[in-house]
C-alpha cells in the first residue's frame, strides 16, 4: 500500500507499545508486572472527579470555545502566577487534548522545513517524531549518565547554528528524571533572546521534583524571553488524570492563535467534563499533589535499594518524574544478550516484567522501569528481574 512519505518518516510510539505488549499478556492470563506505565497508578482525587460529577449532573456536555473555557483557561493563570510568579491572561492559553497535542499544536504553529529544532536525548522520543511531522530537521544533544543527565547550557548552546529555529526541553525528563537548573536555563534563554530562537518547555512531570531545588522555569522563561518561549503542561501526571485527556499550551498570543486555528481542524475543544474537573483541580487544595510526590519518592527509594543488591545495575536515583533508568550494558554481549531491547524482551516473555528498552529513547544499554505502582508490585518485579539476571547473565545478584 502507498502511503505519504510524512508516514514513512515517523513510527510508532515505542512507550505505547510496551504497554500495548503488556495488556494482551494479561488478556491472556499471564501474571505480569508491568513497570512500562507512563502514568500514575493513583486515582485522580476526589475533589476534581466531584467537579466532574456536577458537570454531568448539570448538562455541560455541549461544545466548549475551541481553545477551552474562559473559566479553565483563567484557572491555568492564576495557578501560574501563584505557583511561579508569571503574568499571562487567558488570550495567551490553549487547552488541548493531552500535553503532547499541546506540544504538536506549538511545533506545528512555528516550525517547517528548513528550520532545525534542538531537542536532548535520552528524551521522549515524541519530540522528536513531531518536529520530522512539522518538516524541520531534529538536532540532537546527550546527556549522559556520569552526571545523572543533567542538562547544560553548554549541551544546546554549541548545537546552535545559522539554521536552529527553535529548542525543545523537557525537565524533570522522561525517562531519566534529570533536571535543568534555573542558571542553564537562564542562558540559554539569554542566548536564544540575541538570535531570536524559540523555546518549548516541556512541563509534563513540573511538580514532580523530589528535593527542594530551585526549578521555577516557568519564572526564569516568563522574565528573560517571554516573546519567544511556549510553555507546555498536563494535568496527567501531576493529578493522575491520564485518562481525562488535558494538556495546556502558554505563550504569546499569535502563536496562541495560530496553535487555536491548528486545533480548531484537528480535534476541536478539549472534553468539557474534562474542563470542569482539572479547574477544580488547579483551584482545589494541591496537597493531593505533594501526597503523591511522597508516595513515589518511597518508591523510588525503595526500589533503588532493591536492584542495588545486583552490583552490575548502574543506578543513578532520578530528581523528578516516576522512573528509573538503569544502565544494563554489563548484561549485554555478543554470545547472549546484544542488546537492551533484547533483555527487555527477554524480560516479558520469560520472567512476566514489562519495562522499556533504552533504544526507545535512544539510549541502548539502558532500561526505563516506571514506579508508578505499589511496593508490592515493585518487590515483585525487582525480584523477577533479579532472578533473571542472575540465572541468565552470569553472575548471581547478593541476597536480598
Amino acid at each position: 500500500m502507498q502511503l505519504s512519505a510524512r508516514s514513512g518518516r515517523i513510527a510508532v510510539s515505542p512507550t505505547m507499545k510496551v504497554a500495548a505488549d503488556a495488556i494482551k499478556m494479561k488478556s491472556q492470563g499471564i501474571d505480569v508486572v508491568d513497570f512500562g506505565a507512563g502514568e500514575p497508578d493513583f486515582p485522580t482525587p476526589p475533589h476534581i472527579s466531584a467537579a466532574a460529577h456536577r458537570a454531568i449532573d448539570a448538562n455541560f456536555t455541549k461544545y466548549t470555545a475551541n481553545a477551552g473555557t474562559e473559566d479553565l483557561k483563567r484557572a491555568i493563570t492564576e495557578r501560574y502566577k501563584i505557583d511561579n510568579g508569571a503574568d499571562y491572561s487567558p488570550s495567551e492559553v490553549i487547552c488541548s487534548a493531552g500535553g503532547k497535542q499541546a506540544l504538536f499544536n506549538s511545533v506545528l504553529a512555528l516550525f517547517g522545513a528548513g528550520d532545525e529544532v534542538i531537542t536532548h536525548m535520552p528524551g521522549w522520543p515524541t519530540l522528536v517524531e513531531q518536529i520530522k511531522l512539522a518538516e524541520a530537521t531534529p538536532v540532537i544533544v546527550r546527556a549522559h549518565a556520569e552526571n545523572g543527565f543533567c542538562l547544560t547550557a553548554d549541551m544546546f548552546l554549541s548545537a546552535i547554528t545559522p539554521r536552529t529555529r527553535g529548542i525543545i526541553l523537557n525537565s524533570p525528563g522522561n525517562p531519566t528524571g534529570a533536571l535543568i537548573s534555573e542558571a542553564d536555563l537562564e542562558a540559554i534563554a539569554r542566548e536564544s533572546a540575541k538570535r531570536g530562537i524559540w523555546i518549548l518547555m516541556d512541563l509534563c512531570y513540573d511538580k514532580l521534583i523530589y528535593d527542594p531545588v530551585p526549578h521555577n522555569v516557568i519564572g526564569v522563561l516568563a522574565r528573560h524571553h517571554r516573546d519567544r518561549s511556549v510553555l507546555c503542561g498536563s494535568a496527567s501526571k501531576v493529578y493522575a488524570m491520564t485518562g481525562w485527556r488535558c494538556g495546556l499550551a502558554v505563550g504569546p498570543a499569535p502563536v496562541i492563535a495560530a496553535c487555536n486555528a491548528i486545533q480548531s481542524h484537528s480535534t476541536s475543544n478539549v472534553c468539557s467534563i474534562t474542563q470542569k474537573a482539572v479547574e477544580a483541580g488547579l483551584r482545589g487544595p494541591q496537597n493531593c499533589v505533594s501526597d503523591m510526590l511522597d508516595e513515589y519518592r518511597r518508591r523510588r527509594d525503595q526500589l533503588c535499594t532493591w536492584l542495588s543488591a545486583e552490583p552490575r545495575i548502574g543506578l543513578n536515583k532520578p530528581a523528578g518524574a516516576f522512573y528509573l533508568f538503569p544502565d544494563v550494558s554489563e548484561f549485554l554481549s555478543p554470545d547472549g544478550f546484544r542488546t537492551s531491547a533484547e533483555l527487555a524482551a527477554a524480560l516479558l516473555n520469560d520472567s512476566h516484567v514489562a519495562l522499556t528498552p533504552g533504544e526507545a529513547f535512544d539510549a541502548p544499554g539502558f532500561l526505563r522501569i516506571s514506579y508508578a505502582t505499589s511496593l508490592k508490585e515493585l518487590e515483585r518485579g525487582s525480584q523477577r528481574i533479579l532472578e533473571f539476571l542472575a540465572t541468565r547473565t552470569g553472575a548471581r545478584a547478593a541476597s536480598r
